[in-house]
């Protein structure tokens, strides 16, 4: 029996030469154009020309030339990541993996290799370990977490209104998403420099990247032990006590999971809105005229700059097709955010307005869809606009060419954003949210059910109300009115 011949575009035949003669020789092996080096300084221009010359779904050459598809079009991402019977997370059935050609030393291997985790798991595992993390974020009071965000905001803005400049990267965009994160998984305490710059530094993938993981991984293991033995209303304590009994393994890696993906996301949406609104005078018009609301922008920008622009990767379970392209079992697809939010077919005018439409691809899609997008959203706008509400004049105090980025085919970092703006006095919030106790409301002012018990809840101190009148002693004949029962819960009895 004759092996079935290799289709012409399958990933295992992209390794044949061209022709000397042919204009694409000297791009990579088989005249592929590669996703790293030189000519992946601009990916978003790299996108494009992939697009006019494949189509919807491109050949291309990961690092050390191993072969892999980019998926460009919106509609054959969506379908990817929607046909879980076709498509999986599963990287140990990636051929380059299977004949060695990527091995454990490839540089992309940290974000390809399987883990343990529910956004590389399958069948009824996926489901107990992802009913684990989407149980746990049920218990979020949307309440707490928007104080938390406007009181973590307040105190940022504190540290650096009164000198009139900030890099609204490193003093705000880095900062607010660990703070909030570290209260929502129940370890305000270990919000800081250092864990901001290590978790920044795992990232970023250094040469002490190992070492930040370990310090990361250090701390939610430490949390993990902790809230086995002693419980609280945070999301940590609900992970361990689902019902789908996660080991304390299991749960470190899934607190490591929503902590880097939810940090690295929300820190590039923070940045590159506010950045949209400082360099984008009709932008900012609307927002400010009020015909566009922070989450209207925030919207947009999920558009126009994802946090992340690619997910690496969705490996075919068997032979079929994509975009019009024969996918051979095991070969590795980029799953293209930010090309497939590009996508002519959706998108034919670029400058369109797509605030209250969100189909984007920025938080994926169908099984492994982005189980904390609602934070991230939440984060952006109530920070943004806190932030925008503090410092009504800030402006960039750089041009807007001299803005720079990092980049890596997984997202684009701004480097920094310098402003300026006329120097404000801190408002009298507490010195640290999360850490020093402050007064709570009463559990009957509570419009939506208590969910998550902030441990303790960042809320600004409030002034004493010494202009409001005194509220009558209660007769015991007459019920209260609204208006005295809502000084009777501002003064505390």
């Amino acid at each position: 029996m004759t092996p079935e011949p290799h289709s012409p575009t399958g990933t295992d035949d992209l390794l044949s030469e061209p022709p000397p003669s042919c204009p694409a020789h000297g791009t990579g092996p088989g005249g592929l154009r590669r996703l790293y080096g030189p000519e992946a300084q601009d990916l978003a221009g790299l996108y494009e020309k992939l697009r006019a010359e494949h189509g919807a779904v491109a050949p291309v050459l990961l690092h050390n030339d191993v072969p892999f598809w980019m998926v460009l079009g919106h509609g054959e991402n969506l379908h990817m990541v929607s046909s879980p019977s076709l498509y999986t997370r599963d990287s140990r059935i990636w051929t380059a993996v299977l004949d060695g050609t990527a091995g454990p030393d490839h540089p992309l291997m940290p974000h390809i290799a399987w883990q343990p985790i529910c956004s590389h798991a399958e069948g009824d595992e996926h489901q107990r370990l992802r009913g684990a993390v989407m149980g746990a974020m049920s218990t979020i009071n949307s309440r707490t977490l928007r104080r938390y965000i406007n009181s973590w905001t307040q105190y940022l803005v504190n540290k650096f209104c009164e000198r009139g400049t900030a890099d609204l990267v490193s003093q705000f965009a880095e900062h607010l998403p660990m703070a909030v994160l570290c209260e929502i998984l129940g370890m305000p305490e270990e919000y800081d420099d250092r864990m901001v710059h290590k978790t920044r530094d795992l990232l970023k993938g250094t040469e002490t990247a190992i070492a930040s993981n370990e310090y990361v991984m250090n701390v939610l293991m430490r949390l993990t032990v902790r809230r086995r033995a002693e419980p609280a209303e945070d999301f940590t304590s609900h992970l361990i006590n689902h019902p789908a009994g996660l080991s304390d393994e299991e749960v470190g890696q899934h607190l490591r999971l929503v902590l880097l993906a939810a940090y690295e996301a929300t820190a590039n949406l923070l940045a590159n809105v506010l950045r949209v609104v400082l360099t984008d005078p009709g932008f900012r018009a609307q927002l400010n005229g009020g015909q566009m609301t922070v989450p209207q922008a925030v919207e947009q920008s999920l558009w126009d700059e994802p946090p992340f622009s690619t997910v690496l990767g969705y490996f075919a379970k068997q032979d079929t097709e994509l975009g019009g392209r024969r996918i051979r079992k095991g070969d590795g697809l980029l799953l293209g955010i930010a090309p497939g939010n590009v996508d002519p077919q959706v998108r034919p005018d670029l400058k369109a307005n797509m605030r209250g439409n969100r189909s984007h691809l920025a938080f994926g899609g169908g099984p492994h869809e982005c189980p904390g997008q609602d934070i991230g959203r939440a984060i952006a706008d109530v920070g943004v606009d806190a932030l925008l509400k503090r410092l009504p004049d800030v402006q960039l105090a750089v041009e807007e060419h001299s803005l720079r980025w990092t980049a890596s085919i997984s997202s684009r970092h701004l480097v920094e954003l310098p402003v300026e703006f006329d120097p404000a006095s801190p408002q009298d919030v507490m010195e640290r949210p999360g850490v020093s106790e402050v007064p709570r409301p009463r559990p009957d002012w509570e419009v939506s059910s208590a969910r998550l018990k902030p441990s303790p809840a960042p809320r600004p101190v409030e002034p004493r109300p010494e202009a409001l009148p005194p509220a009558p002693a209660p007769d015991s004949g007459r019920p209260l009115g609204a208006w005295q029962r809502f000084l009777r819960w501002w003064r505390g009895y």
